[in-house]
């Protein structure tokens, strides 16, 4: 017979059996007037664990009282008590009276609750006053009830977080194409300005018109940056993984900077392509990840400062980085600037505009390709970013 003590959230009852006499018959309360009923509505997916139609054994539940519980086909046919009869008497009703006398049933209900579990071989009363022997294993379920109530609150959050980055991502996918649609379209008015499609611009008009194609190039940046964000944290990004050439990405990347840098006088330089520093990767992703720490080093590097972009081999990765005399990072920061929406010195008089997620993108970018974008930096020296990445064979291999 298995006895499965189980701590429940009723309130403390007397025995109604305390001290049974022999052949005495043990008074019954019928379910339907016992504050236990509720244990079997309540007893969920743990209730079911007991196996109601099992006629082999005698499986039930009791309080931490000692009362039972629930009762099966199995205790039914071995004990002789209807479930009707015994849920809500306390368990001492099955034990001789020698041994309830000596409050053994106490002891072992001490010792389930203590070390979590009681077995032992013995004699036990039936309903009709008969003896049977029988093997008995007496449990405390509360921790596993625990456990499985943990696992169910885990898979339900888990289930709508995951419906909540689902709604998300539709969402932004959906304010990206309605915002890119009208900022395209002032792009190209301002173009058709600029060109002189609507009549002569004074040097003031094309002052103005600078500053609209400014703003109207930012906000799409800006909707880039969270579109990416989103669909990097939905796995929705492809890659096409081929080996690069890092000095090709850096001919290529280096002019789209050029103005920027130059309207600020900082000077930009890059070594000589290397025809040996080949990485595997997607040829877009890296020129996006290059792209995004150029334009961060021109932004906090101050006038006149210098940035310097070059390649390197190791014996298992290739690597570019992007070296500035800016104002560089407290070392406290180094990994917080990684982090999405932080940007360093933000505020709102900051110049320093964007939404904080070029960094956050550019390393997970890095890692969906099985290298990583790392920062060394000292305040009032400089900063050097570093994407490293597999190396793939060099020309010369």
């Amino acid at each position: 017979m298995n006895e499965k003590a189980k701590k429940h959230p009723l309130p403390v009852r007397q025995s109604k059996v305390a001290k049974p006499r022999a052949h005495a018959r043990t008074p019954i309360t019928p379910i339907g007037h016992s504050r236990l009923s509720d244990t079997l509505k309540d007893g969920g997916r743990v209730y079911q664990l007991m196996v109601e139609s099992v006629r082999d054994y005698a499986i039930f539940m009791l309080d931490p009282n000692g009362h039972v519980a629930s009762w099966n086909q199995g205790a039914q046919r071995i004990k002789g008590y209807t479930a009707d009869e015994i849920i809500g008497q306390h368990f001492s009703a099955f034990y001789p009276p020698e041994d309830v006398a000596s409050r053994k049933p106490a002891r072992e209900l001490k010792i389930a609750t203590r070390v979590g579990k009681f077995e032992e071989e013995g004699i036990r009363v039936r309903k009709d006053g008969t003896l049977v022997g029988f093997a008995k294993v007496t449990r405390d379920l509360t921790e596993r009830r625990a456990a499985q109530e943990k696992a169910i609150a885990d898979a339900r959050r888990v289930a709508q977080a995951e419906t909540a980055n689902t709604t998300k991502s539709e969402f932004l996918a959906a304010m990206s194409h309605e915002l890119r649609t009208p900022l395209n379209a002032i792009g190209g008015y301002v173009e058709l300005l600029n060109l002189g499609i609507g009549g002569p611009t004074t040097a003031e008009q094309k002052e103005y018109l600078g500053r609209i194609r400014k703003s109207q190039q930012h906000l799409l940046g800006i909707i880039t940056d969270l579109l990416n964000f989103s669909r990097i944290e939905a796995g929705h990004l492809s890659y096409e993984v081929s080996p690069v050439s890092l000095g090709s990405v850096i001919e290529s990347v280096t002019p789209m900077v050029e103005p920027a840098a130059a309207a600020k006088h900082i000077a930009l330089k890059h070594d000589p392509s290397r025809n040996e520093c080949v990485a595997l990767g997607d040829r877009g992703k890296i020129d996006q990840v290059v792209l995004n720490l150029l334009s961060n080093a021109i932004k906090y590097t101050g006038a006149g400062g210098a940035i310097t972009i070059k390649c390197a081999v190791s014996a298992k990765t290739a690597s570019i980085s992007v070296v500035d005399t800016g104002r560089g990072i407290p070392k406290e920061k180094l990994e917080s600037i990684f982090e999405p929406f932080v940007q360093l010195g933000r505020s709102l008089s900051s110049a320093h505009e964007g939404m904080g997620l070029g960094l956050s993108i550019a390393r997970d970018l890095a890692l969906a390709m099985h290298g990583n974008l790392t920062v060394s930096s000292k305040v009032g020296v400089g900063s050097t970013f570093t994407l490293s990445l597999p190396r793939g064979a060099s020309a010369r291999e």
